[in-house]
């Protein structure tokens, strides 16, 4: 599972203006110009905060599910418990998605 986590870790790493650490739940968080992407605990578990209609289409299609704690809101549920290049790319496509949406506001901030 360590490998899964740190490849994951480095491909959202890299991306301009995010930064990782510790998660205060465990794990590791992604916070992109100090708003929170989202984090993974290391059983093999991705939380993403989302707009609520754009939760509801992920969890529509089956890509998530709701959040595993608080099911009503925003925050969707990715389980990635095998080292499948699927689950890898699913997790970050996923948070690929959330930079997507924050990245406008974020390059305004750092300018």
């Amino acid at each position: 599972m360590n490998k899964i986590i740190e490849t994951i870790e480095k491909e959202i790493s890299s991306w301009p203006y995010v930064t990782a650490g510790p998660h205060r739940f465990g794990g590791i968080e992604f916070r992109l110009n100090k708003k929170e992407m989202g984090h993974i605990h290391s059983g093999g578990l991705a939380d993403i905060p989302f707009p609520m209609n754009i939760r509801d289409e992920l969890v529509n299609s089956g890509r998530v599910k709701p959040h595993h704690v608080l099911p009503q809101s925003g925050w969707v549920s990715y389980w990635f418990h095998n080292s499948e290049k699927e689950d890898i790319l699913a997790v970050i496509e996923l948070f690929k998605l959330r930079y997507e949406q924050l990245k406008p506001k974020a390059q305004i901030r750092a300018i």
